[in-house]
């Protein structure tokens, strides 16, 4: 019983604090230090800001703000217009037509992005105005890319990949790895469902203005080599074994100058700009994770993680049973957390119960980037809600509901998951060398 007021008085604590507008970061110093001062006889400041130096010197975390800048640079070159040109000659024929440019076009940025809300306004900026005026229906141009973009989450390099690797000490070139697949196959399903919209309303789907020969597809598709090359050498210089994901990470920024450069995007506001974003953003997850390490020190004093674990454990949970918990556990706070701060806030516990049941700790970082995903299109703090209002104007009531079919994909992706683990597991086991 001591462990449930425990677990009360740090909620109370946490969503007062946050309901005041405190910054996610320093609500979590806030509970920490009420934890370390109230239920423990250590010196909260001095504790604190040991474990905190620990892990924000982490060698492992350069990787984020390298990534970030990557995506900076690139959402700030031609390559949006690029890409929607290189794509749409082969999308038109398939059966939704260029709506699956959103879903392609989301699944390629994301590969280089590592932010759905980075992916959701690049490709949006290219996509709703070209679809708008060949006639798409906005139902279906503002749903697919909505739940698209959360595909930014999960394809490497995933910012969200990189905290949890951080915070449950695995590799992060393995987590990559193990996003690959389950993010192709999920890209997939949403085309499946694209192509079965079609097949349902074939009314709905515009008529192609004009066909383009095989050669001319061909030449078009020029515009994508600069930007697939560059996936091509992050990703396989981690799979291949060559480099680890913060050298990838650095491989990467240089790719994306180049590209800019080669482009005639990349001039000194551009520079300017994208160095400064990438600093706001790396410096608020900074401030969450050093947040989150503080309180994962003043749980572990208390014996929460481990007293909750033995709690689980009691109740005699399937490991099915406890990913269908956990499940709803976070979709319900992914409609008051972003991502990062979810799986930062909560990781000191669920770590414990997930080694317990016998989960591999790679396959669950799918799992959970998936879920997150998930809480990305719910109300009431969906963040691709919020962005695809800013771009688009519509409710965010109209908005949500253009993407409950892909929403509900994502819990079916969640079910493929653990039928077939081997999605998550495969290239990871199969990685060349060491390196992490």
């Amino acid at each position: 019983m001591e462990e449930i007021y425990l677990v009360l008085i740090f909620l109370f604590v946490l969503f007062l604090l946050l309901g005041t507008g405190v910054w996610v970061g320093l609500a979590l110093f806030g509970v920490a230090y009420l934890g370390l001062e109230m239920f423990t006889s250590r010196p909260a400041g001095d504790a604190m800001l040991t474990r905190i130096w620990t892990g924000s010197s982490s060698w492992t975390l350069t990787a984020l703000p390298l990534f970030i800048w990557m995506g900076e640079i690139l959402f700030r070159s031609r390559l949006s217009q690029d890409m929607f040109r290189g794509l749409s000659p082969w999308m038109q024929r398939l059966p939704g037509g260029l709506v699956h440019v959103n879903i392609v076009g989301c699944t390629i940025f994301a590969a280089v992005s590592g932010s759905s809300a980075a992916t959701l306004t690049t490709v949006g900026k290219m996509s709703i105005p070209e679809l708008r005026k060949r006639g798409y229906p906005e139902y279906m141009t503002i749903g697919t890319l909505t739940g698209a973009a959360t595909l930014g989450l999960m394809i490497p390099p995933s910012l969200t990949l990189i905290v949890y690797g951080v915070a449950v000490e695995q590799s992060i070139s393995k987590l990559f790895m193990a996003g690959i697949l389950p993010g192709i196959v999920l890209a997939g399903m949403f085309m499946a469902y694209v192509a079965g919209w079609s097949f349902l309303r074939p009314k709905e789907v515009p008529t192609i203005a004009n066909r383009m020969s095989f050669s001319e597809k061909l030449r078009e598709s020029r515009f994508l080599i600069p930007i697939i090359l560059l996936i091509l050498v992050v990703i396989g210089s981690m799979y291949g074994g060559w480099a680890t994901a913060t050298e990838a990470a650095s491989i990467g920024v240089i790719g994306a100058f180049v590209l800019a450069a080669a482009q005639g995007s990349l001039t000194k506001e551009t520079f300017i700009d994208s160095l400064l974003g990438a600093t706001r953003t790396s410096a608020m997850i900074a401030l969450i994770l050093m947040g989150a390490t503080a309180l994962t020190l003043a749980m572990g004093f208390t014996g929460l993680p481990r007293a909750l674990a033995e709690f689980i454990e009691s109740l005699q949970l399937s490991q099915f049973s406890l990913l269908m918990a956990l499940m709803l556990f976070y979709i319900l706070l992914g409609m008051f957390l972003d991502g990062i701060s979810s799986v930062v806030l909560t990781m000191a516990i669920v770590q414990e119960m997930v080694i317990g049941a016998g989960i591999d700790l790679i396959w669950f970082g799918i799992f959970i980037v998936i879920v997150v995903e998930m809480a990305q299109i719910t109300p009431p703090i969906g963040f691709n809600l919020f962005v695809m209002q800013g771009i688009t104007n519509h409710e965010m009531g109209y908005i949500a509901k253009t993407a409950i079919p892909l929403f509900l994909i994502m819990v079916l992706m969640v079910f493929v998951m653990i039928f077939v683990p081997e999605l998550a597991t495969f290239l990871p086991e199969n990685m060349r060398g060491p390196r992490g």
